[in-house]
């Protein structure tokens, strides 16, 4: 008798494949201010609006600048807040913001945030913040013009600095039918979701609507519909297979290659042509005792092109992953080459996957 063992197969959480239609967060942005600088703010003869900022600030205070006088201010900035309200928060809680100088402060480390309102996209006040900012970048200079800089010390976070002053409403406390949307469309991930609530709660009670998102029928009540949607993301589906895909940043030359990626039955040859060019000056002297000769200095140039062996190598059909990163490297091609060797072949036919370059 033979006793053959299966590798369970990999399974996610429903958690982890989908959102809930209506369940998202929103973006906030505010202007403020940011004082209490050790002379790294704003130069107020390049960023006007500064000032501008701070005697509409004292005018709320009582206090009037005369409209003759011209602060020169130095320990204040002008910042942009932006902030990610989550999802059912309410107001009283605090959320995380980030400030960033708009102007050409050097630096808001140690600097001290004003008041400042957080608006919606549709110019509702969500959120206050204020509090002090911490930076994680540092930067010096000397008197002689040199300087050294770590990081961005132009923008920093405050961390709980901003509390909610208004709800946004939400879909799902209504009735009708929740929409969970994949995170990665997919067909067969979308049909093995809605089998899986449908074992688990009956047939009927999830539908894909097409690859990207499964309607599924609830309860009413607000309070178990949380217990019933906390329940169904608990459910265990395995995903659909991720396609066949090679992602190539040309810029930095990283190369992704996924698992399930294929070529067929090819030859490939590649080598690299140098070409060397130098430069080398030589002193022309005129013959002795000539009149109206000068002594001139005439370039030479040295041109020499060589082309290193060139190597190939070959594919047989349905070569695999590791086929192909064992031939490229045995060749020693860079990555710049393997970039152009995936090319060549999409171009030929014999890659089948998506080469897509960023």
């Amino acid at each position: 008798m033979l006793l053959g063992v299966v590798a369970p197969a990999h399974a996610d959480k429903i958690r982890d494949l989908v959102q809930v239609a209506g369940v998202r967060s929103n973006q906030l942005i505010g202007y403020g201010l940011v004082v209490g600088l050790d002379g790294s703010g704003d130069q107020t003869t390049q960023a006007p609006f500064t000032t501008q900022s701070l005697e509409n600030m004292l005018q709320q205070f009582g206090i009037t600048v005369p409209a003759s006088a011209r602060p020169q201010l130095k320990n204040a900035a002008a910042v942009m807040v932006t902030a990610d309200l989550p999802p059912f928060a309410k107001p009283g809680q605090t959320i995380d913001v980030t400030v960033a100088s708009i102007g050409n402060a050097k630096s808001i480390r140690g600097g001290q945030l004003l008041m400042a309102p957080l608006r919606g996209a549709d110019g509702n006040v969500y959120a206050v913040a204020q509090g002090s900012v911490v930076v994680g970048g540092i930067s010096a200079q000397g008197k002689s013009g040199s300087s050294v800089q770590v990081n961005i010390s132009a923008s920093g976070r405050i961390p709980n600095g901003a509390s909610v002053e208004r709800v946004v409403a939400s879909s799902f406390a209504g009735g009708g039918d929740l929409m969970l949307n994949l995170n990665t469309a997919d067909f067969t991930t979308a049909a093995r979701i809605a089998t899986a609530i449908n074992h688990a709660y009956g047939a009927g009670t999830a539908q894909p609507v097409d690859g990207g998102t499964v309607s599924v029928r609830g309860p009413q009540d607000p309070a178990q519909k949380v217990a019933w949607l906390g329940a169904i993301q608990n459910l265990d589906v395995q995903p659909g297979d991720a396609p066949a895909r090679i992602v190539v940043n040309s810029r930095t030359g990283t190369v992704v290659i996924g698992s399930d990626v294929r070529v067929s039955a090819a030859a490939v040859a590649h080598g690299a042509i140098q070409v060397t060019i130098s430069e080398q000056a030589q002193v022309s002297q005129p013959a002795p005792f000539s009149r109206g000769g000068q002594t001139a200095i005439v370039p030479s140039s040295s041109v020499q092109v060589s082309e290193e062996g060139a190597h190939m190598f070959k594919f047989g059909p349905g070569v695999s992953l590791d086929t192909i990163v064992r031939a490229v490297n045995q060749v020693g091609a860079t990555p710049s080459d393997l970039i152009s060797i995936l090319q060549a072949l999409k171009q030929a036919g014999a890659l089948h996957a998506d080469l897509v370059v960023i």
